[in-house]
């Protein structure tokens, strides 16, 4: 519903660019508070955020996050959004709608300023050691170099070769190289949750099992991938249906990219925009913050950027909206 709402509201290009404006500034503050919130003293910040008890935050030490839940392991950041990887989610969007305004003609902030988001960003999305969103925001740059930004290849390389090089980033490499191998016991989990919903989708292939949990003993409904639990709480019904809205939107991005002026404020707007969704639907692919009914304000941030891209598309297409 909120897609309705932004696609009928957002009608012209200074309401899109001051609703990106405040999405930048907004995840920056974000990302600061991440970051400080994990440099101050563990007692510190335990009291900061017990204060948000009174909204129904947790309260108490389980507000700290760890790798695999072990206090002896490194830290990871969750800024004032409980969970690691849904930071890391908001940062993959909100990343990938930044760093085109690095190289606009016009951007929406100074330019130095934006470097300093950017990087704020970057840097706080490293301390959720949150791998998936890694992965994610760098399809989204990755694609964001081929189809426009030439240079950002060259930035991304370099960025990619001081986090294997530096000192402070070795146990960020070591914890992705985990991963990728399958070594850690977070991985080897997840491995497991694929399994289970495999069996779920091969009984209930159609429309599911619904949103309150598997009906069988044997197997229980939470994977890390979105398009696996789609499949398993709505079938092969609401996952085609899911993909189906997704190739249409993407269909109508084709169609402006085409007609997509670079003498305009639209057009890095437009490539952040639809570079993070590319990114949002990567970092799916190791997560569930962005269907998960339990983290219902990504979902809605999510949506929220589907009906901006949307919106962007018709300015391009349809300039003179009414």
């Amino acid at each position: 519903s909120l897609f309705f709402i932004v696609v009928n509201t957002v009608r012209h290009g200074d309401q899109l660019a001051q609703i990106a404006r405040a999405i930048i500034l907004f995840g920056f503050a974000t990302a600061l508070i991440g970051i400080v919130l994990y440099v101050l003293p563990d007692g510190t910040t335990i009291d900061l955020l017990s204060t948000l008890g009174r909204f129904d935050y947790p309260v108490g030490p389980g507000v700290l996050r760890y790798i695999r839940d072990d206090p002896s392991l490194p830290q990871r950041a969750t800024s004032t959004l409980v969970d690691p990887n849904v930071l890391g989610g908001l940062l993959i969007m909100v990343g990938a709608l930044s760093v085109p305004q690095l190289f606009a003609r016009r951007p929406l902030f100074p330019r130095w300023w934006l470097a300093l988001m950017t990087a704020t960003m970057g840097l706080c999305l490293m301390l959720t050691f949150s791998r998936g969103s890694f992965v994610g925001l760098g399809v989204a740059l990755a694609a964001l170099a081929v189809v426009r930004y030439r240079k950002l290849g060259l930035l991304l390389l370099i960025v990619l070769a001081l986090i294997w090089l530096l000192p402070f980033s070795q146990t960020y490499v070591t914890h992705f190289i985990q991963g990728l191998r399958g070594e850690d016991l977070a991985t080897q989990m997840r491995f497991g949750e694929y399994r289970d919903a495999l069996t779920l989708i091969r009984r209930y292939p159609l429309l599911g099992v619904g949103f309150a949990g598997s009906p069988d003993i044997d197997t229980y409904v939470n994977v890390a991938n979105v398009y696996l639990l789609m499949a398993v709480e709505m079938g092969l019904v609401g996952l085609a249906a899911f993909l189906l809205v997704m190739g249409v939107l993407f269909v109508q991005a084709f169609s402006a990219w085409r007609r997509l002026s670079r003498d305009t404020r639209l057009e890095p707007i437009w490539y952040g925009l639809h570079a993070a969704l590319v990114g949002a639907l990567a970092g799916g692919m190791f997560d569930h913050y962005f269907f998960n009914l339990d983290f219902h304000h990504s979902v809605t941030f999510f949506w929220l950027f589907v009906g901006l891209g949307m919106v962007a598309s018709r300015l391009v297409t349809e300039p003179e909206l009414p």
